[in-house]
């Protein structure tokens, strides 16, 4: 077999990757009621979302870092197999301390299997088309595994049980792991033979748990815990960096923060990610407790925005040769902007073919500019920080979609319980509850239902507002980065 079989072989393996976290990502929401219901977990449903995230951004710098070390092909094996072992222990699992203890173990191991494939393509694909087009591969593995996987994973709940909603992984993980350890070849790694950095990563993992922890505290803890928690956080962040500076073979290399360029595509992640986790998670929801429709159709609401997520990333690599970085990225804004202005111009009387319509600008927009990020972190740092920048990059994304997710909730709470307020307790948060679920809406006061619609929508409307507000933020930037580059093309040329 020549080079050239060779690398299709390791890209497919790496794709793989894809489809079992994007499986992940949607087929495990729809097993979880039976999961909580058969565990008695319903309490900590919270915790289940929130310590697999944990794992995935405290792993991600480490798992970088580690294959720095000791090669990426060791780093994606034992990711991979400690993300299969997760599985097989949630699978497995008695009660819902075991489960969510085996979910972290998960998450720690999707860290590596996230982001270490997207390394080993720069690596793979020194053409940056030809790279776009594998980013753009793995952006449609992901989006397909995750339009397919509610349907897989009620049919494994009802047919079999929710378990074999984690042994799905196993197999598709042992592929993956035989076919990268018979294929691919490791480069040489710089970092080989250089002291490890164990201050910096030891204050990294306890800094990112304090201020993740803090972060899924909000509206649920007091204000002086969650705050405590930051601040300790922050300030285990800004020691780590100072630790850093000093160190030969830092965690993160304080010339990653100093590269503007780097520090921009940082920054429109961190900005972005946090606007679109509220339409991809509150637009299902804005189906059926606004328009009263069923969680099957509710779930058909992210169904465009996979698709067209798909059209997006692909179209990268056509793009890149016609157009600049910042006119790509300003595309895919627009096109989120779009989105955001079309809910909000139509309000509560938005039609249910509206909702997918806008799905699939969102969808775009996110495929476009994930893609040609993507890209642009790898290219615009230098060769050698290529691994640390591609994982801090997804580390960002992490942290950024789970601080807004706690705002946005914080923000629909403050709305509910003012409706209740001003409905002088007539309607009730447990009412609120059951409008999302259209079998038990239809036990609820009907007199009272358009009331409560109205409150629930006040909610979502705030929180499409502040993704909206994000948004035009990012966009004013990458307008001003577009203006800049077009000068300094311009004064090149004279």
């Amino acid at each position: 077999m020549n080079e050239s079989q060779k690398r299709t072989m390791v890209t497919g393996a790496l794709l793989l990757s894809n489809i079992m976290t994007g499986m992940d990502a949607t087929i495990v929401n729809t097993a979880l009621p039976a999961i909580t219901g058969d565990l008695h977990g319903l309490a900590y449903m919270g915790w289940i979302v929130a310590t697999f995230l944990l794992g995935l951004a405290v792993s991600t710098p480490l798992w970088s870092k580690f294959g720095e070390h000791q090669g990426n092909k060791k780093a994606y094996i034992y990711s991979t197999i400690l993300f299969s072992l997760g599985a097989i222990f949630q699978g497995i699992a008695p009660n819902i301390q075991w489960f969510i203890i085996a979910r972290t173990v998960m998450g720690i191991g999707g860290g590596g299997m996230n982001t270490i494939p997207f390394i080993v393509f720069a690596e793979l694909y020194p053409n940056l088309r030809k790279r776009s087009q594998m980013i753009g591969l793995a952006t449609a593995f992901f989006s397909t595994a995750s339009i397919i996987g509610p349907l897989i994973g009620g049919w494994i709940v009802d047919a079999l049980t929710w378990r074999w909603v984690f042994y799905l992984n196993v197999p598709v993980a042992l592929l993956s792991v035989t076919i990268l350890i018979i294929f691919y070849k490791d480069s040489k790694h710089g970092a080989q033979g250089k002291p490890v950095d164990y201050l910096g990563a030891t204050l990294l993992v306890v800094g990112l748990v304090s201020i993740l922890t803090g972060i899924q505290m909000v509206g649920v803890s007091s204000i002086v815990v969650v705050s405590s928690l930051l601040i300790i956080g922050v300030f285990l962040i800004v020691w780590m960096i100072k630790v850093d500076s000093k160190a030969v073979d830092p965690i993160v290399p304080s010339r990653l923060l100093t590269n503007k360029d780097l520090v921009i595509d940082f920054i429109l992640f961190v900005i972005i990610w946090g606007s679109f986790i509220a339409f991809i998670t509150y637009i299902p929801m804005w189906a059926q407790g606004i328009l009263g429709l069923s969680a099957l159709m509710g779930g058909m609401t992210q169904i465009p925005g996979a698709a067209t997520n798909i059209i997006g990333s692909e179209s990268v690599s056509f793009l890149q040769t016609k157009w600049s970085k910042y006119l790509i990225v300003t595309v895919g804004t627009i096109s989120i902007l779009i989105a955001f202005v079309t809910i909000l111009i139509f309000g509560q009387q938005t039609p249910f073919w509206l909702l997918l319509l806008a799905g699939g600008f969102e969808g775009f927009g996110v495929g476009t500019i994930f893609n040609i990020l993507q890209v642009n972190v790898q290219t615009d740092a230098e060769v050698r920080d290529i691994p640390t920048a591609t994982s801090l990059a997804y580390l960002l994304r992490i942290l950024s979609q789970t601080l807004m997710s706690s705002v946005y909730g914080v923000i629909l709470n403050h709305a509910l319980m003012r409706g209740v307020a001003n409905s002088h307790h007539t309607i009730t948060m447990r009412m609120l509850n059951r409008l999302g679920d259209a079998s038990k809406a239809k036990q609820l006061p009907q007199n009272l239902v358009p009331a409560m619609r109205k409150i629930l929508y006040s909610g979502y409307r705030n929180i499409m507002l502040t993704g909206l507000f994000l948004i035009v933020i990012s966009l004013v930037i990458v307008v001003s980065m577009l203006i800049r580059f077009h000068k300094q093309a311009d004064t090149e040329q004279i």
